[in-house]
C-alpha cells in the first residue's frame, strides 16, 4: 500500500524486500516454518539440558542458556509475521507494529553482544584467575550480568523508537522483509538527533562489548601461551565456540548497519540472502556450535538422543568392574 492513508488512523508500510513471493510463497513458507521449528527445538533442548542437570549450573552454561533463549526471542519477533506475509496478497505492516519489531530486534541484538561480553569475562576469570573464580563469579554477579544484558539495550532503544515514532514519513515502502533501521529512509528529513543517538547505542551495545571481548581473549591467549598444555586445552574447548559465534554475529550485524548508514543499494536478491543469513543461519548456528563443541553439553545431548547406547555403555562398564 504505497498511498499515504491520511484519512485512516493507521499508517501502513509495504515490505518490498521479498523476491518472487507470489510465485514461491508456499515453498518459502514451508522452508521458513521448518527452520523456525528447528530453531525453537534446538535452542530449547540445550536450555532444558542446562536447566535440568546440576553439573551444568555454572556461570558459563547459564550464559549459554541465556544466549540461546535470546535467539528464540529474536526469531519469534520476526518469524510469525514473516510466515503471515508469505501467505498474504500484500506484504504490509502498520508503522506502530514496525516500530515495535524494530525495537525488539535491536534490543535483543544488543543483548547478544552483552551476553557474549559477559561470557568472555567469565572465561577470563576462569583461566587467568582460577583461584578467585568462585569469589568473583557468584550467583549474584551472574544475575546482575544477565539483567543488565537485557535491560541496558531495552532501555536505550526506547529513546530511539520514541524519536522515530514522532517523525513525519514521506515514503511508505521498505526494501526489506522485516523492520530494521531502514525505517530511517522513510523520514522526510534526516534527523541528526536520531543519527547521533543511534551511534551512541551502537557504541554501547556493540562496539564497546566487542572491544572488551577482544581484550579478554587477548589476555587469555597470553596466559595460555605462557602456561602448560592443560590450560591451553581448556581455553580451546571453552573459548573457541564463543569466538566463532562472535565473529559470525558481528559480520551479520555489521552488514545490517552498513547497508542503511552508508545508504548502499545492494541488489534485491543479494539483500534478501544476507537478511536470511541473519535470521535463519545464525539462530541455528549457536546451538550447533555449543552442542557439539562444549564437551559437557555434548555428553548430555548424547544421553538424551542415544539412551540405549548410553545404557549399554554403563552396563559394559559395570560388567568390566
Amino acid at each position: 500500500m504505497n498511498e499515504t492513508p491520511e484519512d485512516l488512523n493507521v499508517t501502513y508500510l509495504t515490505l518490498d524486500g521479498h523476491v518472487e513471493v507470489h510465485k514461491y510463497r508456499y515453498l518459502y513458507f514451508m522452508v521458513v516454518f521448518t527452520v523456525y521449528i528447528l530453531i525453537i527445538c534446538s535452542n530449547s533442548t540445550i536450555v532444558y539440558l542446562i536447566w535440568k542437570h546440576r553439573d551444568l549450573h555454572e556461570p558459563m552454561y547459564i550464559f549459554i542458556a541465556a544466549l540461546l533463549l535470546n535467539s528464540v526471542l529474536l526469531s519469534t519477533n520476526i518469524y510469525p509475521k514473516l510466515l503471515i506475509d508469505f501467505l498474504s496478497e500484500q506484504q504490509i505492516i502498520s508503522y506502530q507494529a514496525c516500530l515495535v519489531q524494530y525495537y525488539m530486534f535491536y534490543s535483543l541484538a544488543g543483548s547478544e553482544f552483552l551476553l557474549l561480553a559477559a561470557m568472555s569475562y567469565d572465561r577470563y576469570v576462569s583461566i587467568c584467575k582460577p583461584l578467585q573464580y568462585q569469589t568473583i563469579m557468584r550467583k549474584s554477579t551472574v544475575s546482575i550480568f544477565l539483567v543488565l544484558s537485557w535491560l541496558v539495550p531495552a532501555c536505550q532503544l526506547v529513546g530511539s523508537a520514541t524519536l522515530s515514532a514522532n517523525q513525519k514519513l514521506c515514503s511508505f515502502t521498505l526494501k526489506v522483509i522485516f523492520c530494521n533501521n531502514s525505517i530511517y529512509r522513510l523520514f522526510c528529513v534526516t534527523s541528526k538527533a536520531i543519527s547521533l543517538y543511534g551511534v551512541f547505542i551502537l557504541l554501547n551495545v556493540a562496539v564497546f562489548p566487542v572491544l572488551f571481548i577482544l581484550f579478554s581473549y587477548t589476555r587469555i591467549l597470553i596466559i595460555c601461551y605462557q602456561s602448560g598444555r592443560e590450560v591451553r586445552t581448556k581455553a580451546a574447548q571453552t573459548c573457541l565456540p564463543h569466538l566463532l559465534v562472535l565473529i559470525n554475529y558481528s559480520f551479520l550485524i555489521t552488514y545490517d548497519v552498513i547497508t542503511v548508514r552508508l545508504e548502499t543499494d545492494f541488489p534485491k536478491t543479494a539483500r534478501l540472502i544476507m537478511t536470511l543469513q541473519l535470521i535463519l543461519y545464525h539462530p541455528l548456528f549457536n546451538p550447533i556450535i555449543y552442542g557439539l563443541k562444549m564437551k559437557e553439553i555434548y555428553k548430555h545431548l548424547k544421553k538424551l538422543f542415544c539412551p540405549v547406547n548410553h545404557i549399554l555403555f554403563l552396563m559394559i562398564n559395570f560388567a568390566l568392574k
